[in-house]
């Protein structure tokens, strides 16, 4: 599938391209030097990049679940809420943590779950940020970005296709994707 035109209003990523940047993020954080014990990504738009790095440096994936983005089939901004809970597979939240999200939007999401983390959790010693992309919008500057987007675009990322997709209409949507081959 071909995507619409990128402008300044609208930035449409392909899968590839997608993964591309999640990989040069991940390249970005190694050759800063900086060690760290557990990646902690926001989920939902965090948790792709975080398993990835995860997986490349070979650290515990922990996963903070937090809510903003509700509204309009999820295109309006709301009250942040953050999960009481964090899933993770090794004891506590401790050590060097890399926070990974997807994107600084507002900066409001980042903000608070760095203040969440400093209030609740006295094993961890130092907080670092990672996203592939920051709006010039946003309050919040990460530690490692990919991508300034100074005139706050509408990213469409490439799994934003499954938020109309209900499982009554999977059938004609593989159906779709195999005829497109």
């Amino acid at each position: 599938m071909n995507n619409p035109q990128t402008n300044e209003k609208h930035l449409w990523v392909s899968w590839d391209e997608y993964h591309r940047l999640i990989e040069r993020l991940a390249l970005k954080v190694h050759e800063s030097g900086w060690k760290f014990d557990m990646v902690l990504c926001l989920a939902r738009g965090g948790v792709r990049p975080g398993d990835v790095f995860s997986r490349i440096f070979d650290v515990p994936l922990a996963i903070l679940s937090t809510s903003s983005y509700r509204e309009d089939k999820g295109t309006t901004q709301g009250d942040l809420d953050i999960a009481k809970y964090m899933t993770m597979t090794k004891g506590p939240l401790s050590g060097k943590i890399l926070l990974v999200d997807d994107l600084a939007d507002s900066g409001v999401t980042l903000i608070k779950v760095m203040q969440h983390l400093k209030e609740n959790f006295d094993g961890v010693t130092e907080v670092r940020s990672a996203v592939i992309w920051t709006k010039g919008s946003s309050a919040f500057r990460p530690d490692y970005q990919m991508e300034e987007l100074p005139h706050n675009p509408w990213i469409h990322q490439p799994f934003e296709d499954y938020d109309g997709l209900r499982p009554h209409q999977l059938a004609a949507w593989i159906k779709k994707g195999d005829t497109a081959q």
